[in-house]
């Protein structure tokens, strides 16, 4: 199980969340995933590393990553 936590730039309320959730729990291998509005951080446990998916999928949901990964 590989974790990773990311920055997400202009999430400022729960609709954003929920865009962003929604993608992200799309991506194969994807088994939860955990958004801190305030920080605008999200902790991305899955079943392999998937730093360039989650780059389109949150790109998709209308979002940008902020430096890429946070940890």
């Amino acid at each position: 199980m590989v974790q990773k936590v990311y920055d997400v730039k202009g999430m400022t309320c729960a609709h954003c969340v929920q865009a962003v959730s929604s993608e992200l729990a799309g991506l194969p291998g994807v088994d939860d995933v955990q958004v801190d509005l305030p920080s605008g951080r999200v902790t991305l446990p899955s079943e392999q590393p998937l730093d360039r998916a989650v780059v389109a999928a949150v790109d998709e949901a209308g979002y940008e990553l902020a430096g890429g990964e946070a940890r």
